[in-house]
């Protein structure tokens, strides 16, 4: 915070630390959010990676492996967007030791998605000819 030093003038308005009332809604602090602030948008970004190879593998011509590829993408997807929503309940959560609970699921579905996509990559870098 800047204060006004006794050889000078006081600091710029725009400057001043704005002191919050006591009593004030601004004096609730939210509840920290941890990494559940993280795991959402990116969450719902790989949903929308899912759904665009998915999209792009139609452009080919079609095979087993291209079926194989469509499945694990779209349940893919569907586990995104299961870790989107525990993140979610995690951060609306308000009861006692719910919030850590829903991220720690949160967390390991993300992973679960992570490495079903690494899956669908390895599926589609043989499929490739």
């Amino acid at each position: 915070m800047l204060q006004r030093r006794p050889d000078g003038p006081a600091p710029p308005r725009h400057l001043r630390a704005i002191a919050p009332a006591a009593d004030g809604p601004a004096a609730a602090d939210p509840p920290p959010r941890g990494l559940s602030a993280h795991i959402l948008p990116t969450s719902a970004t790989m949903i929308g990676v899912c759904m665009t190879v998915l999209s792009i593998g139609h452009l080919r011509r079609g095979g087993d492996s291209r079926v194989v590829l469509d499945k694990l993408l779209a349940v893919d997807a569907l586990i995104f967007l299961t870790s989107a929503v525990l993140s979610f309940m995690s951060m609306r959560s308000r009861r006692a030791g719910r919030p850590q609970r829903y991220e720690g699921w949160a967390e390991s579905v993300f992973l679960l998605g992570l490495g079903v996509l690494a899956l669908a990559a390895v599926v589609l870098a043989f499929a490739i000819e």
